[in-house]
């Protein structure tokens, strides 16, 4: 009977990110840094666009979706402030030369970048009566993925600044070269800097 096969497809369609790319098997490999990368549950989202508030209480941008976190640091140096919608697409054309460039899911690519892009030891200033030197300190899982995304944005803009290719393209480069810890990128340039300074300050 036709009751029977309406029932049958009232099932909760899959939700994919841009209508396109889906969550399923986009795994964190890195044990500690599950907590802090959100693409399970509640971030699954169609648009990387939630307009929640997560800057409220300490560790809530921790569960903003990943994508939503690089669409929100994207928008940098005073000209785009706020211009949220341009990053949205931004991000959206970077994710389709990803996939064109590697037939990966975009996001489980974007998941790699992050992992491989935050430095895991940095170095801070000790400094007492004038004398400063620097101690080596291990980096919090929440910092190691603010500062990925922070230097992955970062290489993208400087890189597409006065330059032919559109930030999209700067965006996708910056983050496959992430994702396979290849040197032509600025985020793990960075972070080999970054781990390098702070084994000479053990």
């Amino acid at each position: 009977p036709p009751s029977q096969s309406k029932t049958v497809n009232m099932a909760a369609p899959e939700v994919k990110l841009f209508g396109r790319w889906s969550y399923e098997g986009v795994d964190v490999v890195d044990l500690s840094l599950v907590d802090y990368i959100a693409v399970k549950q509640k971030a699954m989202v169609y648009l990387p666009h939630t307009a929640g508030r997560y800057q409220k209480k300490r560790f809530r941008k921790a569960l903003c979706p990943i994508v939503e976190r690089l669409v929100s640091s994207l928008m940098r140096k005073g000209r785009n402030n706020g211009k949220k919608m341009m990053a949205v697409r931004i991000v959206k054309d970077c994710f389709e030369i990803i996939h064109l460039l590697t037939d990966k899911n975009p996001i489980q690519v974007l998941v790699e970048a992050v992992k491989n892009g935050g430095p895991r030891e940095d170095s801070t200033r000790i400094g007492s009566a004038g004398v400063v030197r620097r101690q080596a300190v291990d980096v919090s899982p929440l910092r190691r993925v603010n500062q990925a995304i922070w230097l992955i944005c970062t290489g993208a803009r400087t890189s597409a600044f006065r330059n032919i290719k559109t930030i999209a393209e700067c965006l996708a480069d910056e983050i496959i070269n992430c994702a396979k810890e290849s040197s032509n990128s600025y985020a793990i340039k960075k972070k080999d800097e970054i781990e390098r300074v702070a084994k000479a300050n053990r």
